[in-house]
């Protein structure tokens, strides 16, 4: 049997040394070298691969070939029609979403996950099912009828109504988290106070949420813009007609005019990158300037 003996402060602090030293020389911290440099080559490898992209669309086509695309007619049509619709297809899904996502987060309600399943649907699925299952209700009576009145398929409100399907899904998802990063207190203070649920909302709630809904906007507009698939399906590809950007390229690919394929790929590639920019910038909170 051991009996220990008391020991004084100096014997304690000495003890506590050495057993530091020996944790230390048991376990050494290992480098973070390799770790990131591993990440960096993984998220380089990616990073490479687009510029590596756009670097070939440059050196693919010349100035000449560039302006010689942007003269055409066919061309300049595509982005007139690329541009108009994009821009009611933004404001559209911006008059939809605004409401959906503050709904999804202030209001909680039975069958809500269903109906948030549901809100992702256009995101996950494949464009051309939508652009096909736009076809198909445009031939069910209710299509039909609507038809009547304003000509829909293999027509320019088809185009707007094929990129708004799935444009509108991202702006609601932008606009749910802007929503949900605004403080519910001010309304709440403000609904003690006499203001309606409206009045709070539009004097409140809606300021604050001004990034989130230029976000939206030009998330929802970039969107579209890059929409082929649904507007292929549900309005085709006719000259002159029915011809947005994605569906020039198409065409011009189908010719065999390469050199105009990539000029209209590059002035998309322009618009994206503005748009992200934007994204970003809009984007911040506010206290980060």
């Amino acid at each position: 049997m051991t009996i220990s003996r008391p020991i004084n402060a100096g014997q304690a602090a000495t003890l506590a040394g050495e057993c530091r030293a020996e944790i230390h020389g048991l376990h050494r911290v290992p480098s973070d070298v390799p770790f990131v440099a591993g990440l960096c080559v993984l998220g380089g490898v990616y990073v490479l691969l687009i510029a590596g992209m756009l670097l070939a669309d440059l050196s693919f086509t010349t100035p000449g070939n560039f302006l010689a695309a942007l003269r055409s007619e066919d061309i300049r049509y595509a982005i007139r029609l690329s541009l108009i619709s994009c821009s009611i297809t933004a404001l559209l899904s911006l008059w939809i979403a605004t409401p959906i996502g503050y709904l999804m987060s202030r209001y909680p309600f039975r069958g809500k996950a269903i109906f948030d399943a549901v809100l992702d649907i256009p995101i996950v699925l494949p464009p051309l099912v939508i652009g096909l299952s736009l076809l198909i209700l445009f031939r069910t009576p209710a299509g039909r009828f609507v038809e009547r009145f304003i000509p829909v398929t293999y027509a320019v409100p088809g185009i707007i109504l094929a990129q708004w399907m799935v444009a509108c899904a991202f702006a609601v998802r932008t606009m749910r988290t802007s929503f949900d990063q605004i403080s519910p207190r001010q309304e709440q203070v403000a609904l003690t106070l006499g203001c309606s649920q409206s009045q709070a909302f539009w004097q409140i709630v809606l300021p604050q949420a001004r990034r989130g809904i230029l976000a939206a906007g030009t998330l929802a507009w970039a969107r579209a813009l890059g929409e082929f698939g649904p507007i292929l399906i549900f309005c085709g590809a006719t000259r002159m007609r029915t011809e947005v950007m994605p569906t020039s390229v198409f065409l011009e690919l189908s010719v065999g005019n390469i050199e105009a394929a990539v000029a209209v790929s590059l002035l998309m590639v322009i618009a994206a990158v503005i748009v992200l920019l934007l994204v970003r910038a809009l984007g911040r909170p506010p206290w980060n300037g």
